[in-house]
């Protein structure tokens, strides 16, 4: 799966535990009708990925859907989710469809003026 968008916050790399295990956080802002703020985590030799990038920057970012199950003292069970990025990479500036060609604007196209309006067309409407 992938997530695009514009990181607005890089977050610095934290230390956790006696086996010094790394984790840092991205914000993504996606770029659609109801933008939304994806938070995505980079664990151990992956947080070093987010060193060439900065807030502002157009991304594509691969990604897994991790969860977990945690019983609290009380024996209830409880569910996390989290999105772990694996992979980053710059967008391209039109991203948006990379299928579809850009099309020119209209104006791009030169009239036709070699039309006889005396041709009959056999189009049926």
């Amino acid at each position: 799966m992938e997530v695009q968008g514009r990181i607005k916050v890089i977050g610095e790399t934290q230390t956790f535990g006696s086996n010094g295990f790394r984790k840092r956080e991205v914000v993504v802002t996606t770029e659609e009708q109801y933008p939304q703020h994806i938070m995505v985590e980079f664990v151990q030799d992956k947080t070093d990925l987010l060193n060439s990038f900065q807030a502002g920057q157009q991304v594509k970012i691969s990604i897994n859907l991790r969860g977990r199950e945690w019983v609290n003292p009380q024996g209830e069970t409880k569910y996390f989710n989290s999105i772990q990025g694996w992979r980053i990479e710059a967008a391209q500036a039109d991203a948006s469809n990379p299928e579809m060609p850009p099309v020119p604007p209209a104006q791009a196209f030169a009239p036709a003026d070699d039309l006889n309006e005396e041709d009959n067309d056999d189009l049926p409407f």
